[in-house]
């Protein structure tokens, strides 16, 4: 028995190497992340813009949400980060709507992980004005103020403005996490070199390639030389 315990955890280890070493520590254009032919404006000032692009509705968003955060969290004053909610099809509007809404109420980030749960964890779906309504409305939240707010100019324009991002960005799924209007990767895009890896492998591996952006794109802000050996 006790053989046996030392070739499971002999196995457990060498497994865990394999995973380590496939993450993309010298990551390459075209192969870990990718490069926009037009880079996109952004307004950050001298901090690195990163814009997560996802849907509420995504379990591979759900899945990356919590260590996402624990990444921004760690980032510190070196990134602005901001979300911004895709609508592939009409049918996905209504969710778009509901963040920028509450962000205008300033009920964001408190709802976030809590919609990500009733739509995963409790399978609540959240697609349609009335379902959010009812949803938000056991959350304490004024049904009237957020139908208001919903239904304003302010909220049809973010979502119209998200709408062009998405277009300037080609983004064909999500998440997908950008870096400073110009290099964009995610945990789809790394699977192509650390190949068949648990889903939490490939966020380990899509933050390594994120920290190796934000340090070379802060670079790239200052007219220094970007990091070594990636292209």
């Amino acid at each position: 028995m006790r053989f046996l315990k030392h070739v499971l955890a002999a196995l457990s280890l060498g497994f865990v190497a394999l995973v380590a070493g496939a993450a993309p520590a010298n990551p390459q254009n075209g192969v870990d992340y990718r490069t926009l032919d037009k880079p996109q404006q952004t307004d950050s000032g001298k901090k690195v813009e990163v814009t997560e692009f996802f849907w509420y509705s995504c379990p591979h968003c759900f899945a990356l949400d919590p260590e996402l955060e624990a990444w921004v969290k760690k980032q510190g004053d070196k990134i602005n980060f901001r979300r911004v909610p895709v609508a592939f099809r009409d049918s996905m509007v209504p969710q778009q709507k509901m963040f920028y809404a509450l962000e205008a109420m300033g009920k964001g980030e408190e709802l976030h992980r809590k919609i990500f749960n009733t739509i995963h964890a409790q399978r609540q779906p959240l697609d349609s004005e009335s379902q959010i309504v009812d949803f938000l409305t056991k959350q304490g939240v004024d049904k009237q103020k957020f139908l208001e707010t919903y239904n304003s100019f302010t909220v049809q324009t973010k979502a119209q403005r998200a709408k062009q991002l998405q277009n300037a960005y080609n983004i064909d799924g999500v998440p997908l996490l950008a870096v400073e209007g110009r290099y964009m990767t995610s945990p789809s895009i790394v699977s192509a070199s650390m190949g068949n890896v648990p889903e939490s492998a490939l966020a380990q591996g899509t933050f390594q390639v994120m920290d190796w952006l934000v340090a070379k794109a802060a670079k790239e802000m200052k007219g220094e030389a970007a990091p070594a050996k990636g292209k």
